[in-house]
């Protein structure tokens, strides 16, 4: 044996023994004991094969891809038929999402070995990873982002070091609003690559998102200044600018009172970025404050509907949708809104709130003797004798005499809803009681009431006209009407 080649040999068997040495730790799942003891195998015989795919197995279970990676295609360089090696740098893409590097390794294994199974399943998943991202690529154009997050969630599991379905699953999941998922994904990237400019532009959209414009600019300038060349970010963070300018203008006209001026620019800021809920469900509740105070009560109600759908937890949209319903007099709808206000603010003015509107909806479920008479609350005493006298006259039943039976009877129905309403509205007290909702439940008619009494006391009694009409009983007088009835000055033509 030649003396100068002991050394080498001796440096053989050294790396040979560590790479036992290292085997024994992989196997107890000691990856980075293996790895010391696989580089320095290394260091003793650098063109063995065996210790770069071993070390390359070791940087895969540590999840250090790229550098298995290299260390597979070095075995590969040392020992152009070390199998070993081909499945490594495969597996090694395929993680990261080369699919394409993958499949020609893959197709290499099974030139050598055509019945490895481990290569053949590797292939099968290389190709469902392409179609998975051709589908979500195709869900994304068409803005079918929970279609992208799906699709993501089958591709990370084949292909979990790869950032850039890493980023596409936290586009998607932003641009759903699952802002907290977004940013799991997006944090995952920065720890392990903290310029990441994909990452940074998903981040920035997130804060945008959340109306955290300041934050969201500084993230987007960010991504610009590393890549100038980022169109996302670019278009993000002018849209971003345009839409804050466009609400501070639509704010300072309503601060001017010019509502109709404010009106239509929130409505144009409405249509700058539909996905930005957080930021729109500013704009339409002060729409609805313009709205109202254009006299556009159900476009305030439209509005503020509109808000709390965006963002369920707007307090003011629902106070203020609230107050529009008990204008419009949907009193089920305000009591609704200011029960869900009383729940998450447990104040005691929208404590009041809630039974003001509660008792405006009892009192609306009972007869309006207002609307009866054809008056408004708060007419004089003045005009509710002329809202008497109006619809008396139209409703009693000697002038419907000549109709079916069925009209007589629902005039006269309705001639003593009349008289009912001007014996309430006509007493001081009776008024008061009814327009404060006490006794709502009284019945103020009693079981015998007849509407002719108040009638002929209104008018006076005089003979002449028609008859007094008989309520429950045989008629009176000659055609069946009783004496008393209109004066004789009152006429009527009929068309």
């Amino acid at each position: 044996m030649d003396v100068d080649q002991e050394p080498e040999l001796d440096n053989f068997a050294k790396a040979d023994a560590k790479k036992a040495e290292g085997n024994r730790e992989y196997v107890q799942k000691h990856y980075e004991a293996a790895l010391k003891l696989y580089t320095e195998a290394i260091e003793l015989a650098p063109t063995v094969a065996t210790y770069y795919g071993n070390r390359s197995a070791a940087f895969m279970m540590m999840g250090t891809y790229d550098k298995a990676l290299e260390d597979a295609q070095t075995a590969i360089r040392i020992d152009e038929n070390f199998l070993k090696g081909y499945y490594r740098a495969a597996k090694c893409h395929l993680v990261m999402g080369s699919i394409g590097n993958a499949t020609n390794y893959l197709q290499k294994v099974l030139e050598k070995d055509p019945k490895n199974k481990d290569a053949q399943n590797d292939l099968r998943t290389a190709q469902m990873v392409q179609e998975f991202e051709s589908s979500a690529f195709q869900a994304h154009d068409k803005e079918d982002y929970r279609k992208v997050v799906f699709c993501m969630n089958h591709i990370l599991e084949a292909c979990p070091a790869c950032v850039l379905y890493k980023v596409m699953r936290a586009e998607a999941y932003c641009l759903m609003g699952k802002y907290s998922d977004a940013i799991t994904d997006v944090q995952n990237i920065l720890r392990s690559d903290s310029i990441n400019s994909d990452a940074l532009y998903v981040k920035g959209l997130c804060l945008y998102y959340q109306d955290f414009v300041d934050k969201a600019y500084q993230h987007f300038n960010q991504v610009l200044r590393r890549d100038p060349d980022h169109k996302k970010a670019r278009i993000a963070l002018k849209k971003a600018k345009r839409l804050q300018t466009k609400k501070q203008e639509g704010n300072e006209s309503f601060s001017s009172g010019k509502f109709q001026q404010a009106f239509d620019i929130y409505t144009e800021a409405l249509t700058i970025d539909p996905l930005n809920k957080s930021t729109n469900a500013k704009l339409y509740y002060n729409r609805a404050l313009v709205g109202s105070k254009l006299n556009k009560t159900e476009q305030a109600i439209e509005d503020c509907t509109q808000a709390v759908e965006l963002d369920p937890t707007y307090l003011k949209a629902y106070i203020k949708r609230a107050r529009c319903y008990m204008v419009t007099e949907k009193y089920q709808e305000a009591v609704r809104d200011y029960d869900k206000v009383c729940k998450m603010d447990r104040s005691r003015e929208y404590r009041r709130l809630l039974d003001e509107a509660k008792l405006e909806l009892k009192k609306s479920k009972r007869k309006d003797y207002y609307k009866i008479l054809g008056i408004a609350k708060g007419c004089t005493e003045d005009e509710i004798k002329k809202g008497y006298k109006k619809e008396a006259l139209k409703h009693h039943p000697d002038r419907h005499s000549g109709t079916t039976d069925e009209h007589k009877k629902n005039e006269e129905l309705l001639f003593k809803e009349v008289n009912e309403a001007y014996s309430v509205l006509s007493d001081p007290r009776k008024k008061a009681r009814y327009d404060s909702g006490q006794d709502i439940e009284d019945n103020y008619m009693p079981s015998d009431f007849d509407p002719n009494t108040i009638f002929q006391a209104f008018f006076g009694g005089a003979p002449g006209g028609f008859g007094g009409y008989n309520f429950g009983g045989p008629p009176g007088g000659a055609g069946g009407y009783g004496p008393g009835g209109f004066p004789g000055g009152f006429q009527f033509t009929f068309g």
